[in-house]
């Protein structure tokens, strides 16, 4: 097992040990910085950004050609880290303890030292692993004072008295806002906004899973088996690429090779909605964004995104955004001319 020793107290110096550990071709813009990496270690990428109050965010999205343990110094009783594992499986454990606690898909970890020194972060061999770090100190500079910062040593710092590690239940919708943030394209402080808002939901997502588990000994997950899981996903994902398919609830749980109702049950966890619910809020989601940036007509965006007619569009339409498409298209160009 490789370890790479990493004591850096910003986002610039962890790059650079990990490039000198690792190999790769770094690239850094504004506050963000991002290693690309395709040699005899692994193929992939981590990226990274440095937010407000003292929270760095960091995605992982590699497969290691050989197990490889991250040694991780941070200050005591000061550090709060929030994993989610998006896809493959990752291992954590601390300095002074040999007890190793595994993340898989769909899983949240939370962790603070306490007590000792460091953090173990584990990549295990020829597994791909899609993740998000959210890494909060509570206890530097003026954001210390932050009220979120605050809470968070209130809940997993200051209410504990030795090394803190949990490991939640599965949670599909904090994957769904990681593939938001993915998707954002902007640049400048736009991105870093939009980074920054997008990462504060999944800390919410976490904090509130872990409440929940805590709460309950229920398995949040329901029936539902990882494997289920990662089916839900995929048809998730099939939603928003194409969200003109017009196939019922039965064709598409088959698409995915379980039954409707395991379908349902999964995007009521996801997505808080029903399977055609959330069809209907892709659709008309997308319906907006064409509106605004393209110059096809109304009945045009009806037929692309397969509705069965224009009046019911417009429904569901003001449904959502409180104004027909017609009044939202006016309301746009009156914009542009003003």
């Amino acid at each position: 097992m490789k370890t790479i020793e990493i004591k850096a107290n910003n986002l610039q110096s962890m790059f650079h040990t990990l490039k000198n550990e690792i190999g790769g071709t770094f690239t850094t813009q504004l506050n963000e910085g991002e290693l690309q990496i395709d040699n005899l270690l692994g193929k992939g990428f981590i990226r990274g950004i440095e937010l407000e109050r003292d929270t760095v965010f960091l995605e992982f999205d590699i497969k290691f050609k050989e197990d490889i343990k991250f040694s991780l110094a941070s200050p005591k009783q000061a550090v709060v880290n929030f994993l989610y594992c998006a896809e493959g499986k990752l291992s954590h454990s601390f300095s002074n303890s040999g007890k190793i606690k595994t993340v898989g898909t769909f899983q949240t970890g939370i962790s603070a030292n306490l007590v000792s020194e460091e953090q173990h972060v584990y990549f295990h061999k020829d597994i791909y692993v899609n993740s998000a770090l959210i890494s909060l100190n509570t206890s530097h500079g003026s954001s210390a004072e932050h009220y979120i910062n605050k809470m968070v040593s209130e809940i997993f710092i200051e209410n504990n008295k030795t090394d803190y590690c949990y490991v939640g239940s599965y949670n599909l919708k904090i994957a769904d806002s990681i593939n938001q943030l993915k998707a954002v394209k902007q640049k400048g402080v736009v991105r870093t906004l939009l980074i920054q808002g997008l990462v504060n939901v999944i800390l919410a997502l976490e904090i509130e899973q872990h409440s929940v588990d805590i709460a309950s000994s229920k398995n949040s997950k329901g029936s539902l088996t990882a494997f289920e899981l990662k089916q839900v996903k995929e048809l998730s994902d099939f939603v928003n690429n194409f969200p003109e398919t017009n196939l019922n609830v039965t064709e598409l749980a088959a698409k995915v090779s379980i039954n409707p109702a395991k379908v349902q049950e999964g995007f009521k966890l996801m997505h808080g909605k029903t399977l055609n619910t959330y069809i209907r809020f892709v659709r008309v989601t997308k319906s907006e964004e064409l509106i605004k940036n393209t110059d096809l007509n109304i009945s045009e965006i009806v037929y692309s995104l397969g509705f069965s007619s224009r009046s019911y569009f417009s429904k569901i339409f003001k449904d959502q955004y409180k104004c027909s498409p017609i009044e939202y298209k006016q309301n746009i160009k009156l914009a542009a001319t003003a």
